[in-house]
């Protein structure tokens, strides 16, 4: 069986300025795949060249088994795309919207559409110029997900949604694997990926730096924790505890960052009375800087 998406030595640059480096990628069918990385890292310059919008500098990718440049207009019938900045026709209606994208793919599936804009919570009977940004979103996402295609690319898609519809987009995906089809979710929110993918690539500065099993990134897990104690507490009590990190304690209150399982901490900081533990989600940089160093070397986990 054909890769969903295969990427070999995939380069792109705009004159001077970096795009993507030699990025070697396999998404396989029926997975959903998270792409990984802070803004400017090279996910939405892979998108494109993956849907021939842009050509590459160098490096060839293929997309259901076809050649993205030469198999274009048969790659498009059978993928749909969500782009990260949505640009929709504000005198349409959502419904409008929806009848005319659903036209330009073939013959709609109404009952269909009328049950995935009920799951959304979408009306779409108002005007897209008049919709907040969540309900441009959602009308993109139903866009996106009308045709049952084999493969859907999503950049960003929970942008601007409420909670309980990004709950509702994930059982969605879901039920999408279960059919069989690939999802393909570029973000640079890694609780979003967490939730919902079963791998994950990670890219920085226009390079791939892994790839990763959910399963492995959740056992190498980032947490910034703070703990306050009721009385003083003596700093080497927390020494050789696995995994801490930058470690301070000021004036009853521990400071630290902790890479994988948390336990040895927790338990070394209950033999004293504690008042509190916060623990703050680190951001994506902060990650990669404890995962990868530098990222100028690619490196590649097992899936």
């Amino acid at each position: 069986m054909n890769a969903a998406i295969r990427t070999e030595k995939l380069t792109k640059w705009y004159g001077r300025a970096r795009g993507i480096i030699g990025v070697d990628l396999e998404v396989q069918p029926g997975e959903i795949f998270g792409f990984l990385g802070p803004n400017g890292a090279g996910k939405s310059t892979t998108i494109r060249l993956l849907l021939d919008l842009i050509r590459p500098t160098s490096g060839r990718a293929e997309v259901l088994g076809l050649d993205i440049h030469r198999d274009r207009l048969a790659i498009d019938r059978r993928v749909s795309y969500l782009p990260g900045e949505l640009a929709l026709y504000g005198d349409l209606t959502g419904s409008q919207t929806l009848e005319y994208l659903g036209n330009l793919r073939g013959a709609p599936d109404h009952a269909y559409r009328a049950e995935l804009v009920g799951r959304f919570e979408l009306d779409p009977s108002k005007k897209v110029k008049s919709m907040s940004r969540g309900n441009k979103q959602k009308v993109g996402l139903v866009a996106a997900f009308q045709d049952r295609p084999e493969l859907l690319i999503l950049d960003e898609p929970t942008s601007g949604l409420d909670p309980f519809v990004q709950l509702e987009f994930e059982r969605l995906a879901r039920e999408f694997r279960a059919e069989g089809r690939t999802l393909f979710v570029s973000s640079h929110l890694l609780p979003e990926v967490e939730h919902l993918c079963d791998r994950v690539g990670i890219v920085r500065e226009g390079r791939l730096l892994a790839l990763e099993s959910i399963a492995a990134l959740k056992e190498r897990a980032l947490q910034r924790l703070e703990i306050d104690f009721v009385g003083p507490v003596p700093a080497d009590l927390f020494a050789g505890v696995p995994g801490v990190r930058d470690l301070t304690i000021t004036d009853g209150r521990l400071r630290c960052t902790v890479l994988g399982s948390v336990d040895a901490l927790v338990k070394r900081a209950a033999t004293c009375e504690v008042r509190t533990i916060r623990s703050i989600e680190p951001s994506l940089e902060e990650i990669f800087l404890a995962y990868y160093g530098s990222g100028q070397e690619v490196g590649r986990a097992a899936a």
